[in-house]
């Protein structure tokens, strides 16, 4: 009687960019679902969170990566001063599935190098 479910969100669904009206519209359904869920299926013992990515160097960002001007407004607008990488989003889903994160449910957990946090 116990389960985690860990979705992929986005910070598109908390800090919006112009172009990407759909995707920014879904990853907000999708937020909006992970709560949802979480008090739905919270008495089951189940905790639904949420990842939100920032920007991250993945084979489907390389047309942006390669991108002059728009990576060189990734890396000053993010405060790590670079785009994440694959690798750092693993921890924080650990941790999303991990008994030490029994009560929390309903989340979503930012990673993004405090891309959302910095005006």
């Amino acid at each position: 009687k116990r389960g985690r479910i860990i979705v992929t969100g986005s910070i598109s669904a908390i800090a919006a960019r112009p172009t990407i009206s759909a995707y920014i519209a879904s990853k907000g359904a999708v937020h909006a679902l992970t709560r949802e869920l979480a008090v739905e299926l919270a008495k089951e013992g189940i905790t639904v969170n949420a990842i939100a990515p920032g920007y991250f160097a993945t084979e489907m960002n390389t047309a942006l990566i390669d991108n002059i001007e728009f990576n060189d407004w990734v890396c000053k607008r993010t405060p790590a001063a670079r785009w994440g990488k694959p690798e750092e989003l693993g921890p924080a889903c650990v941790f999303l599935a991990s008994d030490e994160a029994s009560f929390v449910n309903g989340h979503v957990l930012v990673v993004d190098g405090a891309f959302t946090a910095a005006m």
